[in-house]
């Protein structure tokens, strides 16, 4: 999938158009990605229509779930995220959430927060954690959109003891 040469007939993804801010029909193909591929700066990707394009931005952007990629004839490609096998975690009260994801951060755990449910990847270890803070946990197939990791202001800030 990945081809960092520049082939002249290759188009150029060049700008994001963010979910929720831009038409899905217009788009002229879609791309599927699992949440990994998503977070690009410069790939090769092929549409699912067969659109074969140079994804080529300034630096690396998480790309999420209905984001369009503008290429450079002016046609947005949608970014669909591949269905990944995760774990939907629910707590019993909103202080059972807080806590559930201060541990699940604490592991730096990639997670997506929808609502009142939790998911990130599956994981044996995570899962029996979650059901010991009483979380209620199902497995499902769904793409996956973790948190934006946040900006570092200098040193990791916490020792994990050794």
């Amino acid at each position: 999938m990945a081809c960092l040469g520049r082939e002249a007939n290759v188009k150029r993804g060049f700008a994001i158009r963010p979910r929720g801010r831009w038409d899905t029909a217009s788009a002229v193909d879609r791309v599927l990605l699992d949440a990994e591929d998503r977070h690009r700066r410069r790939i090769r990707l092929k549409g699912e229509g067969g659109t074969d394009f140079l994804l080529d931005l300034d630096e690396a952007v998480a790309l999420r779930d209905g984001d369009g990629i503008v290429l450079d004839d002016g046609t947005t490609v949608l970014v669909t995220g591949q269905p990944e096998p995760l774990l939907q975690l629910r707590a019993r009260t909103p202080l059972d959430m807080v806590r559930l994801a201060w541990h699940l951060g604490n592991r730096h755990t990639g997670l997506q927060i929808d609502g009142d449910k939790i998911f990130i990847r599956q994981d044996h270890v995570l899962e029996e954690m979650a059901r010991l803070l009483g979380a209620t946990v199902a497995r499902v197939e769904a793409p996956f959109d973790p948190e934006a990791i946040a900006p570092s202001h200098g040193g990791h800030g916490h020792d994990h003891g050794s």
